[in-house]
């Protein structure tokens, strides 16, 4: 009997501290929204605002004026969307040729991947390293010093073992070379994996900060993460480049504030469509048999 009302009180407690944890941990994220559209003399007045009496898109208005804001979005997108198809492409076939028994050296391509997990050269030797490719200040370091890891070549090999090796007899019976195996058969029954992998390399691409403030020394190559750090040690609108002098700039708070929700709403976005893949996908290389 006693252990009956245990689980009867159970439920509604657990309830009650996970919507506790949940309110707590969303907080912040309503905050900054709520502060973005705040209008800028109410905040100015009281700079706590929980619920404004009036709602307002200056400070959204103000960053899409200025020269900076808009172009480091781009050049954010273009990583995004570049670098996370170099990625896939180069990790996919990778970790497939390597999962292939009839592929010759994949044992010792597969030590000199872990040997990368195990040890990692440092940040001098990759400076040296895009120095010498001649890379210093172009969006191509960004992308190919982030290209793939041995972490998510092995993860993905995991996955390619997992097909049967049947499916290789059959193309190679069909006729199929390695390559169109691998786009006909191989690369629809990866989608799930792809569709993780890819959410995981557009989010690192689209919050690159340390190999772009590394690489790129022109300012109007900077993607949004490295923009927004700026923003934040001036605690001013002037890392934002020209804008009308006409336009009077919002307080810095409602800015930093309207550049986090832009820069945070494209991965918001994009997630859902990924998410029927998602849970699969997160599975990769966990489970084989």
């Amino acid at each position: 009997m006693k252990s009956g009302n245990q689980d009867r009180w159970f439920a509604p407690a657990n309830a009650v501290i996970l919507g506790a944890i949940a309110l707590l941990t969303l907080f912040p994220i309503y905050y900054v929204v709520v502060v973005s559209f705040t209008d800028p003399n109410e905040y100015i007045r009281k700079p706590l605002v929980l619920f404004p009496e009036k709602w307002s898109l200056d400070s959204y208005n103000y960053l899409w004026s200025t020269s900076a804001f808009p172009k480091a979005l781009g050049v954010s997108a273009f990583l995004a969307a570049v670098g996370t198809a170099c990625s896939l492409v180069v990790t996919s076939t990778l970790a497939y040729a390597l999962s292939r028994k009839r592929f010759r050296g994949r044992r010792t391509i597969l030590l000199l991947i872990l040997f990368t997990i195990l040890f990692s050269p440092g940040i001098i030797p990759n400076y040296l390293l895009i120095q010498q490719l001649g890379l210093i200040n172009s969006i191509w370091a960004v992308i190919l010093a982030s290209l793939t890891s041995g972490w998510h070549v092995i993860l993905m090999r995991g996955f390619y073992d997992g097909l049967p090796a049947e499916l290789d007899e059959a193309a190679a019976i069909d006729g199929c070379n390695d390559i169109t195996a691998w786009f006909r058969i191989v690369l629809p029954l990866s989608m799930p994996a792809l569709a993780a992998f890819g959410l995981f390399f557009a989010v690192a691409f689209w919050n690159q900060f340390f190999n772009a403030l590394l690489y790129l020394n022109d300012p109007s190559k900077w993607p949004i993460q490295v923009l927004l750090q700026n923003m934040l040690i001036d605690n001013s609108s002037s890392s934002l480049g020209d804008v009308d002098p006409l336009i009077q700039p919002p307080p810095s708070e409602t800015l930093k504030m309207a550049a986090v929700v832009i820069s945070i709403t494209p991965i918001v976005m994009v997630y859902p469509f990924l998410q029927k893949h998602f849970a699969k996908g997160a599975m990769v290389g966990s489970i084989k048999g």
